[in-house]
């Protein structure tokens, strides 16, 4: 079912990552290229540092660059992306080179199965983490364990940014809450919640060799817990009103 998608949109959300933008772009555009997959970048920048300057010297055609004027944070500048994409289906990348394009390439395959999105999973087998900050890793395992607990689904690793969905998922999303971080958690529960099919693939993550981490974990918390108890109300009381629409024959 892969004739079925037919162009990727890749959306980095970026904020001060001029050291390592040029190259994350870079690597992914190659093996993208390499494995036949036709695709569009997407970058916004929230408004930050000389990034656009890095990206105007990519020559990269297929790369659309925005910069905000004014700071919509992590979660406005992915929700910008899926507002601009083009493509049969999103993929979410981190600008700091964490994630490895081989793995979309991945995704890509598994989606063209005939799953409605694809999420990575770092923690299960075939999965890695390369020098995971510990007080990070004991908060990961601790939110996602959480997760599934509450929402009694098995996928281990729903905090992962490193995802892709189907257009038509995407939109099925909206309206998109987060404006930072915790959008990471929206989008996949919402997903779920609402009865879109997903596959998970293994994947590595590599943490970030320049710069520092936009992430502020105290900042972060109660944003989590907002998106989280958000959803499950959504799929304790709608009563269905979100769920993926199927058309009868």
């Amino acid at each position: 079912m892969t004739d079925e998608l037919k162009k990727l949109t890749v959306v980095i959300p970026t904020f001060n990552e001029s050291a390592v933008i040029g190259k994350t772009v870079k690597v992914f555009h190659e093996q993208l290229a390499k494995s036949g997959v036709e695709h569009e970048f997407l970058v916004i920048d929230d408004g930050s540092d000389d990034t656009d300057k890095v990206l105007e010297g990519l020559g990269i055609a297929n790369m659309t660059h925005v910069r905000n004027s004014v700071r919509q944070g992590f979660g406005g500048s992915i929700r910008m992306g899926l507002e601009q994409a083009q493509g049969d289906a999103v993929a979410i990348v981190m600008g700091d080179l964490s994630d490895r394009p081989e793995d979309l390439v991945a995704y890509w395959h598994k989606l063209g199965e005939g799953y409605d999105c694809v999420f990575g999973s770092r923690w299960g087998r075939g999965g890695k983490t390369v020098d995971y900050p510990k007080h990070k890793l004991l908060l990961n395992r601790l939110t996602n364990n959480i997760i599934r607990v509450l929402f009694g689904v098995r996928y281990n690793d729903t905090t992962n940014a490193f995802k892709l969905y189907r257009i038509e998922t995407v939109q099925g999303l909206f309206p998109i809450l987060s404006h930072h971080f915790n959008i990471t958690v929206e989008l996949p529960l919402k997903a779920i919640v609402r009865g879109y099919s997903y596959a998970v693939v293994p994947n590595v993550w590599t943490n970030r060799q320049v710069g520092k981490s936009n992430l502020r974990i105290k900042e972060m918390g109660s944003r989590y817990f907002f998106i989280i108890l958000y959803c499950l109300l959504e799929k304790w009381l709608s009563q269905g009103d979100y769920r993926k629409r199927t058309l009868r024959a």
